[in-house]
């Protein structure tokens, strides 16, 4: 029996899908105007996680993660560039997905762009405007009413009276309360073309929160599963997430609320805000992809994760004793044994709110077992269950002896076992890593020539 942490009722409750056998998942995706950084990666991986275990568990589920591609911040850099907003955010979309490809993580089903949903955000802000819950400002911004919302500050635990406006909201005198949030801003002479709609309210662009209203509406409906995040999106954006669209719809938006913990540097939260972040390419850089998701996935989703390059060091020996236990172990696709009693207790953390750090354990008591002489079909369980999580899905020779330097001898069992890993990865769609196999022989002076009879091989 799943049990999901809910942040709305801020308690574990039973996971029960609307439609039976169905789950309905969103969660918010970055704003492209720079490189992702590791609290994005967390993002990313946490909730590739979450649907990979609902779907070992059975469910057929739809994922969708936005990417927001109009943002007051994204036109500044766009400006600042002097290029377009499509050319600005085109570009860190490729670099997004490059970062998250190579952390194995899987790409969603949908992943709208906000650009593409402005119709239906003027729709939904229509609606807003009839039912008495939006108004157009004095500065001729269309605002949410939040005190005519019952119910505003549920998702936060805070009366409205406790609440302020949180860093996203732009707090201007001609709001009828410093509480209500833009639907639509109007348009700035100083603004480009691309970042204006016509509108029945005026030319100008839709606010940050009615975007995710209205794209998850678009492809999950209006009353949909779980909606995950960020911690830091709880209040203002979550919050208002759920005013606009119960308040547009009359009734319950989402069902479970799930909230990734913070990364944090020296005890304060990483964000480009406070300069304290690292690029996930940059982490890269220094640390196999493979180690930067045991990292995150070594803790519970919801605990705060403490960046560091010890810490990073660590993970990187914890995955080399698993891949060792792995050597002699080859790569193939074997589904777990959900009957036998390793796999059990690692569906009994997984089904405990996603309990990865506790499902890690089990991985290396069963390492530890097999290690001792236990029975080779151990070794493909421990596999098996790696693969749940995004892991252990090489070959341990090629994660073992780590990046090939230029000019490093690889004798031909190597380039054998390297050639075989990669063929396992393009036939299991893992398309990054049979690339950087590829890239790490040829750097080592290996040239792969793949034709109809298979793979062969030639040094430079």
């Amino acid at each position: 029996m799943l049990t999901i942490h809910n942040s709305l009722t801020r308690r574990k409750e039973r996971f029960q899908p609307i439609d039976a056998g169905k789950v309905r998942m969103y969660v918010c995706g970055m704003t492209v105007y720079d490189y992702c950084h590791l609290g994005h990666a967390r993002v990313m991986v946490v909730f590739d996680m979450v649907a990979r275990w609902l779907r070992a568990s059975g469910f057929d589920v739809t994922y969708v993660r936005n990417i927001t591609d109009i943002d007051d911040k994204i036109i500044r850099r766009a400006q600042e560039n002097g290029e377009t907003i499509r050319a600005l955010t085109d570009r860190f979309i490729a670099a997004m997905h490059e970062d998250a490809d190579a952390l194995g993580v899987l790409r969603p089903d949908h992943e709208p762009r906000a650009m593409d949903y402005v119709a239906g955000m003027q729709s939904l802000i229509g609606r807003l405007e009839e039912k008495g819950l939006a108004y157009v400002a004095a500065n001729r911004d269309v605002c949410f009413a939040v005190r005519k919302f019952d119910g505003y500050g549920k998702l936060s635990g805070k009366s409205i009276d406790e609440l302020r406006a949180g860093e996203r909201v732009d707090v201007v005198d001609d709001k009828n309360d410093p509480l209500d949030f833009v639907l639509w801003k109007h348009a700035k002479a100083s603004e480009p073309a691309e970042a204006k709609w016509d509108s029945p309210w005026g030319s100008g662009r839709p606010g940050w929160h009615i975007e995710c209203s209205a794209m998850s509406a678009d492809l999950l409906g209006d009353h949909f599963d779980i909606h995950g995040g960020g911690q830091d999106l709880q209040f203002p954006h979550h919050e208002n997430e759920i005013a606009q669209s119960e308040g547009a719809h009359g009734h319950a938006f989402v069902n479970y609320w799930m909230h990734n913990g913070f990364v944090r540097v020296d005890d304060e939260k990483m964000s480009k805000s406070l300069g304290n972040f690292f690029t996930i390419r940059d982490v890269l850089k220094q640390y196999d992809p493979e180690v930067v998701r045991f990292f995150i996935l070594r803790a519970h989703y919801r605990s705060p994760l403490n960046y560091s390059d010890a810490h990073l060091d660590d993970a990187r020996q914890a995955l080399t004793r698993l891949y060792t236990a792995l050597k002699s172990v080859p790569v193939e696709a074997v589904a777990p044994d959900w009957n036998g009693p390793w796999a059990q207790r690692f569906r009994a953390a997984m089904d405990d709110d996603f309990n990865t750090a506790e499902a890690l354990a089990v991985l290396f008591d069963l390492a530890n077992e097999f290690n001792r002489g236990g029975e080779p079909a151990l070794g493909q369980q421990l596999r098996a269950l790696g693969k749940v999580l995004g892991l252990l899905e090489r070959d341990a020779t090629v994660f073992l002896q780590g990046r090939v330097a230029a000019g490093d001898g690889l004798d031909a069992a190597q380039i054998e076992s390297m050639i075989e890993a990669r063929s396992a990865a393009k036939k299991a769609r893992d398309f990054a890593e049979a690339d950087r196999l590829r890239a790490a022989l040829l750097e080592a002076g290996i040239v792969l020539e793949d034709g109809p009879q298979g793979t062969s091989w030639r040094r430079a």
